[in-house]
């Protein structure tokens, strides 16, 4: 019979004091080596050290703290499929009435589809129509912002330096909000520091 030393899961056996057939072997070893008896008797020593410490309750709020710093993953389909189910009506006639809704929604978007693309010259008008309006109603809103927040008459100063100065007016004017949205998490993440 080949002779060696106790796995590290034996010891233990040995140490919580299991009982069965197959400890009185092991502790037979125990008994005939050296080196295991002395590290069962180590093992044993940090057991008892271990059982002599004082028994700490946690606070009612540990667990909660340390369940929100776990990183969960969820897949993504998961997320999706959660998501969707909020939108789920609970009551059969509501989820009827819902998936009908959903179906009628679905066969007016086809059929617009179907129409715009057998008529795709009318949507490249009208898209090239919307675009311009939204250009041209985001450039009203700029201009409105800027004057707003610069004044008319820095305002007039920038145009008669061209599309330059205006685009150099914007740049300074979404730097400044970018600042400041960033000064304001960090005064609320130091605030939350704080409390914690």
């Amino acid at each position: 019979m080949e002779h060696r030393h106790l796995l590290p899961d034996e010891f233990d056996l040995l140490v919580d004091g299991e009982e069965g057939f197959g400890v009185a072997p092991l502790q037979g070893h125990v008994d005939s080596c050296p080196d295991c008896r002395a590290q069962v008797e180590d093992r044993r020593r940090v057991a008892a050290a271990l059982e002599r410490l004082p028994h700490l309750t946690p606070s009612p709020l540990f667990a909660y703290r340390v369940m929100q710093r776990v990183q969960i993953y969820e897949p993504w389909y998961v997320a999706a499929l959660d998501w969707a189910r909020r939108f789920v009506p609970r009551s059969r006639p509501a989820r009827i009435f819902a998936g009908a809704t959903a179906g009628f929604a679905a066969l007016a978007m086809t059929v617009t589809t179907v129409w715009v693309v057998s008529r795709l010259d009318v949507a490249v008008f009208l898209l090239s129509v919307v675009s311009d309006r939204a250009r041209a109603g985001a450039l009203t809103a700029s201009t409105s912002m800027l004057s707003s927040a610069l004044g008319e008459g820095l305002l007039q100063t920038l145009r008669g330096r061209g599309s330059a100065g205006v685009a150099i007016a914007l740049s300074a004017f979404f730097l400044t909000v970018l600042v400041a949205a960033f000064s304001l998490r960090a005064v609320t993440s130091a605030a939350r520091q704080r409390r914690s």
